[in-house]
């Protein structure tokens, strides 16, 4: 009887880590496919933009609400379905043939991400009541969710040059499948509670956001005074200041935004969402460089990312000993400098640069990013009641993806305008008609040196606009994120240093349900 327990939760574990482990690779795998998927479906920038910000968008949107779907109808239920749907849009996107429908697979991954992951946690503790073997699989399942996240370009590079771009999404299905079948099986139900959902917070802040993210993107395309996208923006303004009034009033809020009155917690939230706007929002751009200007193969983009992946792995746990000995501001603080330098030294490097020279930059932000995380999660914990650690986790990582989410839309614009302003500047001296300047500019997404498209048959002059332009604008874009991150370095400095410890009163014990989004990375 021991001996099938046992084994029941060994497989309880292993779904869980599954799940996890696929909706953390999505959020990174995409990047290096994306200059294949732009040859193959004749997407520039901003669809390939979309692509990305299809995913996160719709999970940083539900996340909180999928938390509270969870409590009402079964964790279980909820993560199955929650699987499932990320299985289906897995295949939906493996499928498209067009770039609308890729986008929309990729949503209803995100759908699925965030049905699923709130409740990974909640589960796991149901699983395993016993303290010391909840902590080894804890441990475990939180170290499954970083190597997704930290392999993914790693894993996508060689599937998308040996296999195509689909690969990355086919990989997927057959995983989901298995994990949707083991989860009916082993996975304990857990009966329902009341909750309320935050139906109108939800619509107000997926509404407000979606149409933020599409002005940001269609801006430089249509133009910033296109009607369409003044009236998106000015929308999404309206939609998004009455969220924010809306949650304030609430007893029970989807975003708890009464967590930014105590100034440390003001700074570790504004550190984790100003490290993924920067960071994250940058490195949506990289592969497209190193593929499209640089020559570079998928798999040689997806390799590049191991010099990061390792100051991660370097950086995690140094940082955890650094918070405890010296607390979270010494660590977040270095670390959002750090991803400073590291993007402001990038933006030196052009189209000639070599892996070598501007290794040291992928070491830096990669040491940096892994400094930052954990004393943020640190700061979390020491500064709320143990019965709020769920909502104040669940928001730190909703913000989290949110500042990736609005860091590829904005650094995007910047990028697309400056390059845009350039290459027509430099298209006209060369007696290139006006017309011609937007599919020109989609060039890097084709894989200019990649051998394909239209991009391949460009005259050399004009490919050589196409692509100094296209680092250009890079350049501006890394410069706008180093600068941003130098400030909240500074802001962070000054907020976790004026806040005094509060002591979270002893008697008040978390609920495994309190943790429900403690875990989402």
């Amino acid at each position: 009887m021991e001996k099938s327990s046992a084994r029941r939760k060994r497989l309880a574990l292993l779904t869980l880590c599954i799940a996890m482990f696929m909706a953390m690779l999505d959020n990174v795998v995409v990047n290096v496919a994306l200059p294949r998927i732009g040859q193959e479906l004749d997407a520039g920038i901003s669809g390939l933009q979309w692509v990305a910000e299809g995913y996160s968008l719709v999970y940083a949107a539900l996340v909180l609400t999928g938390g509270a779907l969870g409590d009402r109808h079964g964790r279980t239920r909820m993560f199955v379905l929650g699987l499932g749907l990320f299985t289906l849009g897995s295949a939906v996107a493996a499928l498209a043939g067009t770039i609308g429908v890729l986008v929309a697979g990729r949503m209803v991954q995100g759908v699925g991400a965030a049905l699923l992951t709130p409740g990974s946690l909640t589960l796991l503790g149901h699983v395993f009541t016993d303290e010391r073997e909840r902590a080894k699989a804890i441990g475990v399942w939180s170290g499954v969710s970083a190597i997704g996240l930290s392999i993914g370009p790693v894993i996508g590079g060689p599937l998308v040059e040996h296999f195509g771009w689909a690969s990355v999404f086919w990989i997927n299905v057959p995983i989901g499948v298995a994990g949707v079948l083991l989860a009916a099986k082993v996975l304990p139900e857990i009966p329902p509670r009341a909750r309320r959902i935050d139906f109108g917070g939800f619509a107000l802040s997926a509404a407000g956001l979606g149409l933020l993210v599409y002005a940001l993107i269609e801006g430089p395309t249509r133009g910033w005074t296109d009607p369409r996208v003044t009236g998106c923006g000015a929308a999404a303004a309206v939609l998004l200041a009455a969220f924010l009034l809306l949650e304030l009033r609430l007893a029970e809020p989807m975003l708890e935004l009464r967590l930014f009155r105590d100034g440390a917690l003001s700074g570790a939230l504004l550190s984790g969402f100003m490290v993924s706007f920067g960071m994250f929002g940058a490195l949506f751009f990289l592969p497209l460089m190193m593929q499209g200007v640089l020559g570079w193969s998928p798999s040689g983009a997806g390799y590049a990312g191991l010099a990061m992946t390792a100051m991660l792995v370097v950086a995690g746990p140094l940082s955890g000993r650094f918070a405890a000995r010296y607390g979270p501001r010494p660590p977040m603080v270095l670390g959002l400098a750090l991803c400073a330098l590291g993007l402001g030294g990038l933006s030196l490097y052009g189209d000639h640069a070599r892996y070598p020279e501007y290794l040291w930059t992928l070491f830096t932000m990669g040491f940096g990013m892994g400094l930052t995380f954990t004393p943020v999660s640190v700061a979390v914990l020491q500064r709320v009641a143990p019965a709020q650690t769920g909502m104040a986790s669940a928001t730190v990582n909703t913000l989290r993806e949110l500042g990736g989410v609005l860091g590829i839309a904005v650094l995007g614009a910047v990028l697309t305008n400056r390059m845009t302003d350039g290459l027509t500047s430099a298209l006209h001296r060369l007696g290139v008609p006006p017309e011609a300047v937007g599919p020109i500019a989609d060039a890097p997404t084709g894989a200019a040196h990649g051998g394909g498209g239209a991009a391949g048959a460009l005259p050399e002059p004009v490919r050589q606009a196409v692509d100094g332009a296209f680092v250009d604008g890079i350049h501006l874009a890394l410069r706008c994120g180093s600068a941003v991150l130098a400030v909240t370095a500074v802001l962070v400095a000054v907020l976790v240093g004026r806040a005094r410890p509060l002591a979270p009163a002893a008697s008040e014990e978390p609920r495994p349900e309190d943790l429900a989004g403690a875990g989402v990375a």
